[in-house]
């Protein structure tokens, strides 16, 4: 008898045993999140839950992450070598800009090993940071909700549903809608900043090993998915999983709300029905009170209205005034006095150096600390307000690893400002002319001009427009703490759309950059950016300037001298001595090579940035044979160029010497009349 009871409470310990963990559920349906506690969420960044039971991922602050996971793991596979099980959910989500057509930028469900992600916000959708991208290690799933379009993730739209294993670059993306039928013409568009509740459905067949995911603007599931990705997770999943939301935003903001969430492993999530969820609150209503002082004598009175009157006068003279053209872009991102304090009051020692029209302040935030760098615009800038508003438009939108991030801007009456990540080591210039403090590495200048032609290749033919910068050069070439290259200074920048011509404007540029096609065409394209990008590759290899007014005619022109170098098959005498010798002979003749086949007299004769690109990638070889073509070489160019300038119209200094470690800037008055100019030193008004 005492066996048979041996046996019996064995086999009970055995049933225990074998028993699924109360700990780890395995459905979850919550109708709205009203009153949940940290046993039910776990809520992270500025993530909360609001009094009508929406969960708010981010509010329409910059920058910010938010991020809600359910407390509990999952067990998504019986052992850690094992088949990962099926799974399903459902939830409404709803995305509102705080502009509307802007924000940034967007949402994820998210099945990840840690519910502390230690990530960034803006296009990184608070999922991962830069460094851990593509990793193996990183064992995350996601299904992104974007609403912005990323040149380095490859993203197709800015209104798009992706499926993400580990990494930000999609495996799998359709921009958002649902099919109402079988065929592809059944699709019916959605706008996922629209405000409107969307239901979506994410689904995974463990048998057939594949992803479906689902979205809709009604509570019936559509029959056909938006998104089928054939994919096995069980190399992706460990054996328990932290399942949730997470959301950013960038310099554009959107709020990011889940309504209501259902999951279930093994069996099709519990459903969600619309119009029983919580809804978003509308807009607070304002109730002034009116409070009546009955024994106020009518001195006091007087003296009231007094003050009142400074204070408004004092606080109109000292607003922020907004016209039509900034609610299009977006808002101030900063107050004046918060960036006045940032600079303490745009100090002289706080000056970091003199931009195209205006002055750079170092700044640190009050209240984040981050260190930024202020542009101020000078007040006697005549064309200051069109390159303000030109620099915004153009680089407001624009995401590139190797562009320098505009974080806002403010502009209070005569004060114009912008505000950008804070390079640590400045501009490349300081790193290459006259007698620079640090002599960069043949590989860290390598580097740098690869990072430069990538920003370039993004502005030319993977943006939305094609954007022509107008004044590549050195001085506009920043380098964060690790050196490497981020284009900036978008004052001159040019749009227009892909396919069609851009329009004559007033010509400028930096001389020494400036295609000699630009004074007589009056038109600034993406070829006129290629030959100053090839001045800029002469320069970084030889640590010489494209233009030096003083020197010897036969040595004034950077290029001319190059090109006489390389006639004589010498050109590796034009090497930087400062290098002493330590450089790659091959990508050292492919860079001087490449640099004369960039500023070839005749445009059409210039490679493309994306050819570029390639060259400096070693995808392909440069031609066996490099010449003048066109009907301008490159001597025949600057000499007709230069003929039209008179002594007299150089900048002269305080000192009335010319300066000639000061870049030259050009700009006609039309595209007609290149007899009248007007030369500007680094600095000055273009």
């Amino acid at each position: 008898m005492t066996n048979l009871n041996m046996i019996l409470q064995f086999l009970s310990l055995l049933l225990f045993l074998l028993m699924p963990v109360s700990s780890q559920p395995d459905q979850l349906l919550y109708d709205g999140f009203k009153g949940l506690g940290s046993n039910n969420m776990t809520l992270n960044g500025v993530a909360e839950i609001e009094s009508n039971g929406v969960l708010k991922l981010t509010n329409d602050s910059s920058k910010v992450i938010g991020h809600a996971f359910y407390p509990t793991p999952f067990q998504f596979k019986n052992s850690s070598e094992g088949k990962a099980f099926s799974f399903s959910t459902s939830f409404a989500l709803v995305i509102v800009p705080e502009f509307p057509k802007l924000g940034g930028h967007g949402l994820a469900f998210t099945i990840a090993p840690t519910k502390d992600l230690k990530a960034h916000p803006a296009q990184y959708l608070g999922l991962l940071d830069s460094s851990d991208m593509g990793k193996f290690s990183n064992h995350l799933f996601a299904v992104e909700f974007d609403t912005a379009k990323d040149f380095e993730f490859g993203d197709i739209n800015d209104n798009h549903v992706g499926i993400d294993i580990n990494s930000l670059a999609s495996n799998a993306s359709a921009p958002a809608g649902y099919y109402t039928g079988n065929d592809d013409s059944s699709k019916q568009n959605l706008t996922l900043q629209s405000g409107n509740p969307i239901l979506a459905w994410v689904d995974y067949d463990a048998s057939q090993s594949v992803v479906n995911v689902t979205i809709s603007a009604s509570s019936t599931k559509p029959k056909r998915p938006l998104l089928s990705f054939h994919v096995d997770l069980s190399p992706i999943f460990e054996k328990s999983m932290y399942v949730g939301f997470s959301a950013s935003t960038g310099l554009l903001a959107s709020s990011h709300y889940i309504l209501g969430w259902s999951f279930k492993i093994n069996g099709p999530a519990p459903p969600l029905d619309l119009s029983s969820l919580p809804q978003l609150p509308g807009p607070k209503k304002k109730h002034t009170s009116l409070i009546i002082g009955v024994s106020v004598s009518c001195v006091v009175l007087a003296l009231c209205a007094v003050l009142f009157g400074i204070y408004m006068y004092r606080r109109h003279k000292n607003a922020d005034v907004i016209e039509a053209w900034e609610l299009e872009i977006g808002p101030h991102r900063y107050s004046y006095q918060e960036l006045k304090k940032a600079t303490k009051g745009f100090k002289d020692k706080q000056l970091l150096g003199q931009g195209g029209f205006g002055s750079v302040y170092k700044g640190t935030l009050p209240n984040s600390k981050t260190q930024v760098a202020v542009k101020r615009i000078s007040h006697d800038s005549k064309q200051g307000l069109r390159e303000f508003v030109s620099e915004i438009a153009s680089i407001g939108r624009l995401r590139h690893r190797n562009l320098v991030q505009l974080l806002g801007w403010c502009r209070r009456r005569g004060d114009l400002l912008l505000v950008y990540d804070f390079m640590a080591n400045g501009s490349l210039d300081k790193y290459l002319f006259d007698e620079p403090e640090t002599i960069l590495s043949w590989e860290q200048r390598f580097k740098i001009i690869k990072d430069v032609a990538s920003a370039l290749l993004y502005l030319h033919e993977d943006y939305e427009q094609v954007v022509v910068h107008r004044d590549v050069k050195a001085s506009n070439v920043l380098l964060d703490g690790e050196l490497n290259g981020r284009l900036g200074d978008f004052g001159l920048a040019r749009l227009y759309e892909h396919g069609a011509n851009p329009s004559t404007t007033r010509v400028v540029g930096t001389l020494g950059y400036l295609a000699p096609e630009v004074p007589r065409t009056g038109k600034a394209t993406p070829n006129s950016d290629v030959f100053a990008f090839g001045a800029l590759l002469l320069e970084v290899a030889s640590g010489l300037r494209p233009l030096e007014p003083k020197a010897l005619p036969e040595d004034m022109v950077l290029v001319d001298c190059v090109w006489n170098k390389f006639k004589q098959g010498r050109i590796l005498d034009m090497v930087d001595p400062r290098l002493n010798g330590v450089f790659n002979e091959r990508e050292m003749l492919m860079v001087l090579k490449l640099g004369l086949l960039c500023s070839n007299g005749a445009p059409n004769a210039r490679p493309s940035m994306r050819q570029v690109v390639r060259f400096l990638e070693g995808e392909v070889g440069l031609p066996d044979e490099l010449r003048k073509s066109g009907d301008l070489s490159y001597q025949e160019g600057f000499d007709e160029f230069l003929h039209t300038l008179e002594p007299s119209s150089i900048d002269q200094t305080s000192t009335g010497s010319y300066d000639r470690n000061r870049d030259m800037h050009v700009s006609f008055p039309s595209s007609t009349d290149t007899s009248l100019y007007t030369l500007h030193g680094k600095g000055e008004t273009r």
